[in-house]
């Protein structure tokens, strides 16, 4: 299974590019069900001007018209980085049973979401959820690093 989860981790990796490429931040989102991608995204708020266009937004989004439910029990989420407060709440709307991530607030420094991350939400919702941290985290790290680096102060 790990192998799968590097390799999903790698298609987000990939949306991330497309993503900056675009002028978004670089976050890319897959959605997979039996080992097969259903719904994927990118970040798109700058270019959609719109603050609800976040990658794991997106995937759900496309899971859910690909599969025509929004029930998405048994789907993994992939996201290179750790989901905002917004995205972990539409996560456990869609009912989605496992989320993998790649690089952590924690990781990059982010420091605008103050003490939040995945588990202290789970912990405050009694959210459900299967956690898989870690996977190529320091190739999603760096991504995000380099692309703030880049930005104007």
């Amino acid at each position: 299974m790990q192998k799968n989860h590097e390799h999903f981790m790698g298609v987000c990796l990939d949306l991330a590019r497309k993503s900056i490429a675009e002028g978004n931040r670089p976050i890319g989102s897959v959605i997979t069900r039996d080992g097969e991608i259903v719904g994927e995204g990118r970040n798109q708020s700058n270019t959609a001007i719109d603050p609800t266009a976040h990658a794991e937004v997106a995937a759900i989004r496309d899971a859910a018209q690909r599969l025509g439910t929004r029930d998405l029990s048994g789907c993994t989420l992939y996201s290179g980085i750790e989901c905002c407060p917004m995205c972990l709440g539409t996560i456990l709307e869609a009912k989605i049973t496992v989320l993998v991530l790649g690089g952590r607030h924690a990781g990059i420094g982010r420091k605008d979401r103050g003490r939040y991350n995945v588990e202290r939400m789970l912990e405050l919702t009694s959210g459900k959820l299967e956690l898989v941290t870690g996977v190529r985290a320091q190739e999603c790290e760096k991504l995000w690093l380099d692309w703030n680096a880049s930005q104007p102060k």
